[in-house]
């Protein structure tokens, strides 16, 4: 049997019953037992895993004042927040965050309710820390609720894809990424849509921008939507707190300049957005994904 049959007749079917069954599983199991499952496994064997060795080299260059012993305990932590959201991955459609004030503390509600009632289109940024599958959800069930789409990659196993469509808030929706996502992004804010964004990972066919005193190259789709509809960009941070405890802030939309140069406006946006992101991230190294290789190789 060649790759391709035995991927698609074999290992999808097999992924996904076993993607769906542990789905079954932690759901069954209270929220923060499965959490805390979820990370004591992930910080015990992900250390001892190849690509821990990205997230070790990550951090030497972005904190170079730092000891290698300390460098191993954000790793450490980066594996245990990884095996939080993981196993936390069944609870977040269950879950209204406005219903659990214990559990979900939220600030800034005044920059949702101005995007939502200004008349316009808008952005929401933020980045894959803490839990981030729980951010779009400081929106879509505020009461009144402010409906975002959010880009999305498709997992390749055609089995697991329900899995991730369960995650969508009432009344929101997910753009496929590329050009035909772009293309209903623009259609979206055309209407007065909103989109919320993470916008921390590498692409390689966007521009280069500082991050970490090094150039990293960024996706300049957001800058250019807001340029292009003159809406704001509001940041949106969340941070685990403790278990599965969250702080989930919305911040007031940061400074967007037209000056008619569109590549230098694009470039200045994207250096601010990425300024924020740093300044969350030192902060919280350890509830970052450093584990993807966001600059180039030396």
């Amino acid at each position: 049997m060649s790759r391709r049959p035995f991927q698609k007749y074999i290992v999808y079917p097999t992924q996904g019953i076993l993607a769906h069954g542990l789905t079954f599983l932690m759901g069954l199991i209270p929220l923060d037992v499965a959490s805390s499952v979820g990370g004591w496994l992930a910080r015990t064997i992900g250390p001892h895993l190849k690509v821990s060795q990205c997230a070790t080299d990550n951090l030497t260059q972005a904190f170079p004042n730092k000891t290698a012993d300390e460098i191993a305990t954000i790793v450490k932590g980066v594996w245990d927040n990884l095996g939080r959201v993981a196993f936390e991955f069944a609870h977040v459609p269950k879950i209204n965050i406005y219903e659990h004030p214990d559990r979900f503390e939220i600030v800034g509600i005044e920059n949702i309710n101005l995007l939502r009632d200004d008349g316009q289109c808008g952005i929401f940024f933020s980045a894959h820390m803490a839990n981030w599958e729980f951010s779009p959800l400081g929106c879509a069930q505020h009461t009144p609720a402010l409906p975002v789409h959010s880009f999305y990659r498709e997992p390749n196993n055609p089995w697991t894809r329900s899995l991730f469509a369960k995650r969508i808030p009432e009344g929101s929706g997910v753009i496929p990424k590329g050009a035909q996502g772009a293309r209903e992004a623009l259609k979206l804010l055309k209407s007065g849509g909103h989109l919320a964004l993470l916008v921390d990972q590498k692409l390689n066919n966007g521009i280069p921008v500082p991050f970490f005193g090094r150039d990293a190259m960024t996706a300049p789709a957001m800058a250019q939507f807001a340029l292009k509809f003159d809406c704001p960009i509001v940041p949106m941070r969340i941070e685990r707190l403790k278990g599965a405890r969250f702080k989930l802030t919305f911040f007031p939309p940061i400074e967007v300049q037209n000056t008619g140069e569109r590549q230098a406006d694009v470039l200045a946006i994207m250096t601010k957005v990425n300024e924020t992101l740093e300044n969350w991230i030192r902060e919280r190294p350890e509830q970052w994904l450093w584990l993807h290789r966001r600059w180039p190789k030396n």
